[in-house]
């Protein structure tokens, strides 16, 4: 028989990766998704440290290796191209992540990945939200957004940056949790073949006034190009979000003439059809959870992409939930302890996100972004010396894998082959 009866909103990363964990303990779980089906969609992400634990526990590192990108470095160039700094993929499986992990993947393979090892043991709901929810004495009642309605022992908030039921759980006076790190992003794709000798590598490129500019290639066919502003603008703030052809147009008027070859971009990003900006931000929450709702993901702790932690974060957290519910709830099938187990997974991993959250606010940007041709040339110097010296630490800092006196537990229920 089932243990729990479990809702998941959200069929990204953090939510297929906790349906792939509750499933496996023979809960009852349902991933609804809003979208009419998978979102495998978006650009390239990575696993460090404990990520990469939690997925060999999964049993998917063949899988996710057959998929990976084979990205073998970053370099860093100046308005002319000529290379600066060079920091090579770590493929010796010891030590910390370059720039470049040894886990490198495109969004939507993984999210397929997770998904195809676990659709036969969950329910996935496409084309569906919740619209509301109330707490009762021994279930959550939630109303979806077609009016039905249905009982669960358990609502999970994997939704996202953005997300409704982190709203919900909070209510409408409550503090507003996002904390927006003064940064715009804007990611799509071009097509340009591989050329002969080119290889899979990152290329990063900073221009005066904040602008930063990154390209990479997943396949022989087309390159990934990100535009970063890390500076206030009045004229990308006033943008509707979603409002495609004006967040392109402000792009355009921001970097124009940067240098290199963000001319040529720009020109590509006007016929790119899967543009997407982002607004990064931070979600700092007292609590993940509230009475039968409980936040996984950056619907709960967002460490912006600035961290280089957000897949990592999302899987490590799923994981970790799922391992205090069967802690707690799994052996005597009870109920009665999932507020236990909800403190214990906040207890317990909160200590992670804090490290990985460490830091990062709108005043770094002055350290990530100079603002003037001599801050950059200087910065490119200093990058360049710590690639010659290979100053790994340097590297760790930036990516923030390596946690201080916290350790991955063991759950050896989970470990244990589904029947």
């Amino acid at each position: 028989m089932p243990k729990l009866k479990v809702l998941i909103c959200g069929g990204g990363i953090a939510g297929n990766a906790l349906a792939f964990w509750l499933s496996k303990q023979s809960h009852d779980v349902t991933v609804l998704e809003r979208f009419p089906d998978l979102r495998s969609t978006g650009l390239q992400i990575d696993l460090r440290g404990h990520g990469v634990e939690v997925l060999k526990r999964m049993g998917l590192e063949q899988a996710f290796r057959e998929k990976s990108v084979q990205e073998k470095g970053l370099e860093m160039v100046d308005s002319s191209g000529r290379r600066r700094a060079w920091f090579p993929a770590n493929k010796s499986g010891k030590g910390s992540q370059s720039f470049t992990s040894d886990f490198e993947i495109m969004r939507g393979d993984f999210v397929r990945l997770i998904y195809d090892a676990t659709k036969d043991w969950a329910r996935y709901l496409f084309g569906k939200s919740v619209e509301s929810f109330q707490n009762l004495d021994s279930s959550i009642e939630v109303t979806f957004s077609d009016g039905e309605k249905d009982h669960f022992d358990l609502l999970v908030g994997a939704d996202g940056l953005g997300s409704h039921t982190r709203k919900m759980m909070l209510g409408p006076d409550a503090a507003d949790p996002l904390h927006f790190v003064g940064q715009f992003i804007a990611y799509f794709t071009i097509p340009r073949p591989i050329q002969k000798g080119e290889e899979y590598i990152s290329t990063t490129y900073l221009a005066p006034g904040r602008r930063f500019l990154f390209t990479r290639r997943s396949n022989p066919d087309q390159v990934q190009v990100y535009l970063i502003y890390g500076d206030s603008s009045e004229r990308l703030k006033n943008v509707r979000k979603g409002d495609v052809k004006d967040e392109k147009a402000a792009f355009t008027e921001i970097f124009r003439g940067a240098g290199w070859r963000t001319d040529e971009f720009l020109q590509s990003m006007e016929h790119a059809d899967d543009f997407y900006c982002e607004r990064p931000a931070l979600v700092k929450l007292n609590s993940w959870y509230s009475d039968r709702v409980v936040l996984v993901g950056d619907a709960a702790y967002s460490p912006t992409p600035n961290a280089g932690m957000g897949t990592t974060s999302g899987i490590v957290g799923a994981y970790i939930l799922a391992g205090e519910i069967e802690k707690h709830c799994g052996n005597s099938g009870s109920k009665d302890e999932l507020a236990t187990a909800l403190k214990a997974y906040d207890r317990t991993f909160r200590p992670f996100m804090g490290q990985v959250q460490h830091g990062i606010s709108e005043n770094r940007n002055h350290l990530m972004f100079p603002s003037t041709p001599l801050g950059i040339a200087i910065l490119n110097i200093i990058l360049g010396l710590v690639a010659l010296l290979r100053l790994d630490l340097f590297v760790s800092w930036i990516s923030r894998e390596k946690m201080k006196d916290w350790a991955l537990p063991d759950y050896d229920e989970m470990a244990k082959e589904k029947a």
